[in-house]
């Protein structure tokens, strides 16, 4: 068996046999799954899996060889992370680094712990608002809160992507860094 111990980048993405992104597992799964021949590497990690016998590269992006069909869930779950990962870490108010999350209409009046009621906020925002709305403070939202949309979203959830993922989940490509701006 591989020497697999938690690299850098120690996660991979699976693919559908038609190439759609199915979700996203550990290294140690992905070469598992290429061994045992029910995936190939479509893209390769940073590193070598080295075993008595054979040299394997590290999977970033693996292919199932068999159809799988999966029932997707219409909906991205509503957790603290996530809530933080869509709102970019900032306030939805002051736009400074948030800390705690706010339901926009607050709780105590009715208001629903859903994905367009809930936000990213600062401490001080958050205790200045209480229990009353944004329109009685004279407040206004950056952005509109919404449910996350997309394959990213489905697939990755809070995670942050690797970049080498990019062509397979629709992620907008990194800029390239040029020997000037270096």
């Amino acid at each position: 068996m591989p020497d697999i111990r938690p690299t850098v980048g120690s996660s991979a993405l699976v693919l559908n046999a038609t190439y759609e992104p199915l979700c996203v597992v550990s290294v140690r799964r992905a070469t598992i799954l290429v061994l045992t021949a029910k995936a190939e590497c479509v893209s390769d990690g940073d590193g070598i899996l080295h075993s008595a016998h054979t040299n394997l590269p590290v999977p970033s992006v693996v292919r199932l060889t068999r159809y799988v069909k999966v029932p997707y869930r219409t909906h991205v779950g509503l957790s603290r992370r996530a809530i933080f990962a869509r709102d970019g870490g900032r306030c939805a108010y002051c736009r400074g680094s948030a800390e705690t999350i706010d339901h926009v209409f607050p709780r105590s009046r009715g208001g629903l712990h859903a994905w367009d009621n809930v936000v990213a906020a600062c401490a001080k925002c958050n205790h200045s608002k209480g229990d009353k709305t944004p329109a009685e403070l004279g407040w206004r939202l950056h952005q509109i809160p919404a449910a996350p949309r997309g394959v990213a979203w489905r697939v990755l959830g809070h995670r942050t992507p690797d970049p080498r993922w990019a062509d397979w989940l629709d992620l907008p490509a990194a800029p390239a860094v040029t020997a000037e701006a270096a």
